[in-house]
């Protein structure tokens, strides 16, 4: 007797649990709008972090990030040639065109919400803007592949190909940042499956109705390659360039792809 074998499919939340996700990305996204209206020039990532931490606790959630595998941040303040993981710090002090990234996760009621997003400290360079644009425009593809019946490198190759028609549209070459990219996402931050930030479409688990996502392309204005400062966390680009970073936790539903981390 021949028996097929089990469907993969990416994991997935009821309707109820979404609710609840989506309460959690909520508080993501107010944290994430008070942070962006103190960056200013002379405010330090450190001040940015305690504001964050603060918006977080007041709704009642708990900072995902603070004391992850020892993280002492309840944000990752990445700034120019940082990409991710970046520590905050007093030592760390905004500057006018600073290129500014911040990531940031809640847990409300055990469920985790986890959002980034790239702005300028007063005016960005145009090469900046495009660059933040870029990135933006290849999350909201990615987001758009979240179908149900979509298997999981779908929407790494709508990520890839977000990039490369943001490139055409502004005439310029994006690094795609190499060996990092989105995951799984619910009662805990970080779950299987990895996403590729690109790659051929059509493998993987499949994505069906509550199947949910954190959807983080990272792009350069130059090289793809990155290392690690001696901090262990701080992810720069190995040329100098400026990075930026987009993320939404995302759901697919019934009725077309859900983002379960509005911002106000």
């Amino acid at each position: 007797m021949a028996f097929g074998r089990k469907r993969k499919v990416v994991p997935f939340r009821s309707a109820g649990e979404l609710d609840a996700m989506a309460a959690a990305g909520a508080v993501v996204g107010a944290a994430l709008v008070a942070v962006r209206e103190a960056a200013k020039p002379g405010v330090s990532t450190l001040e940015l972090d305690a504001i964050a931490e603060a918006v977080i606790r007041d709704a009642g959630a708990v900072p995902s990030f603070l004391g992850y595998h020892g993280f002492t941040g309840s944000i990752c303040s990445s700034v120019n040639d940082r990409v991710v993981h970046g520590i905050p710090s007093t030592d760390d002090v905004l500057a006018e065109g600073d290129l500014v990234s911040i990531d940031c996760g809640a847990v409300l009621d055990g469920w985790h919400g986890d959002s980034a997003w790239t702005f300028g400290v007063g005016t960005l360079s145009d090469a900046d803007a495009d660059l933040s644009e870029a990135t933006r425009l290849s999350m909201e593809a990615g987001i758009a592949a979240m179908l149900p019946g979509n298997r999981l490198t779908d929407v790494s190759h709508a990520i890839e190909q977000g990039t490369y028609a943001a490139e055409k549209a502004h005439g310029r070459k994006y690094g795609i940042v190499d060996g990092y990219g989105g995951h799984g996402i619910g009662q805990q931050m970080h779950m299987d499956p990895f996403l590729a930030n690109e790659g051929a479409p059509g493998k993987g688990p499949e994505l069906v109705v509550g199947s949910t996502l954190a959807i983080e392309p990272m792009l350069t204005l130059g090289t793809h390659e990155t290392r690690v400062l001696d901090d262990d966390w701080t992810v720069v680009t190995t040329d100098g360039s400026r990075a930026a970073h987009w993320e939404h936790t995302v759901a697919v539903t019934e009725d077309g792809p859900r983002i379960l981390t509005l911002r106000p």
